[in-house]
């Protein structure tokens, strides 16, 4: 630099001033100032990464918590010259703001939404700090917490406060499990019923159909056998009927009763046998006499 050539890194920007004066802003390669006319100052453009120290931080409900937390950042190119004109060391500015910006956001939240919600104090400190560090030309762009711990004795009621809830959540979850095993085993019951009902039913309704397709086919059958015997008891005459009518008397007698009690009609259809017996009965002369009535009654003896 005091003889004049410098050499600028393509990761680096030379800030170039004239008798104090901001004249421009040099890219990478070698460069030529002319000594005490000219002044030049590099700027590193790479991303830094810096650990900010545990510190103290109190929550909005009055509880002090350890954190620490790491700020990844970096100057941007094309205002590189603000890093250098516009803060005296960006680098210990940036890292201040981390710490006030912290406390501003723990301090607004209780310490249960601090434990649960590191994703939003992230983002709430990357935001905030973005806004300020701009006008320095440089950018932010990530905050992430690595620790928080909070005193003793809040650390063990937060632990026993967590034994409860899973206790808690482990009744609920089995009771839960009872109540919808009960419910699955009513369900099934209930829909066995329904099955069963529904079985009884179509078993009944079958065997209805079946009775009632056999007592019409038992009918029709019955129907058909008296119209058969009509048609053939049409065209019997009445000896053959009288014929019928010894048979029955032959059953009769075979029968271990000795009384019989027939109705007069019954006399009228043997009368055409009690007269075919007159007729073929011999008489005196050696010729047979032929002896009819009018239906209701033979003779039968024979004469000598």
């Amino acid at each position: 630099m005091a003889a004049g050539i410098v050499v600028v890194q393509q990761y680096q920007r030379m800030v170039v001033q004239r008798f104090g004066s901001y004249v421009g802003t040099r890219g990478p390669g070698l460069r030529l100032l002319i000594p005490i006319l000219y002044h030049g100052t590099k700027v590193d453009l790479r991303e830094r990464v810096t650990r900010v120290p545990t510190q103290k931080y109190i929550t909005a409900d009055n509880v002090v918590v350890d954190m620490d937390f790491v700020i990844y950042y970096r100057v941007m190119e094309d205002l590189a010259d603000r890093a250098v004109l516009e803060v005296q060391n960006f680098e210990a500015a940036v890292i201040n703001l981390a710490f006030a910006t912290l406390r501003s956001v723990i301090g607004s939240l209780d310490l249960s939404t601090t434990l649960s919600e590191r994703e939003r104090i992230r983002d709430d400190v990357q935001i905030r700090m973005d806004e300020v560090t701009t006008r320095w030309g440089v950018k932010v762009s990530q905050v992430e917490i690595n620790e928080v711990d909070p005193p003793v004795g809040v650390k063990a009621a937060m632990e026993r406060q967590k034994s409860a809830d899973a206790i808690r959540t482990a009744e609920i979850t089995e009771s839960e499990g009872q109540r919808q095993a009960a419910i699955n085993l009513a369900e099934g019951q209930r829909q066995a019923a329904i099955l069963n009902a529904q079985g009884e039913r179509e078993s009944e309704i079958l065997q209805a159909e079946g009775d009632q397709q056999a007592a019409i086919l038992r009918a029709e059958g019955f129907s058909t056998a008296l119209e058969r015997i009509y048609s053939v008891a049409s065209t019997i005459d009445g000896r053959t009927m009288s014929l019928q009518y010894f048979e029955t008397l032959k059953s009769l007698g075979s029968s271990p009763s000795t009384k019989f009690i027939f109705p007069m009609e019954f006399t009228s259809m043997l009368s055409p046998f009690l007269g075919m017996g007159g007729m073929n009965q011999p008489d005196g002369n050696g010729s047979n006499r032929n002896n009819s009535g009018n239906g209701a009654s033979a003779d039968n003896e024979t004469r000598n």
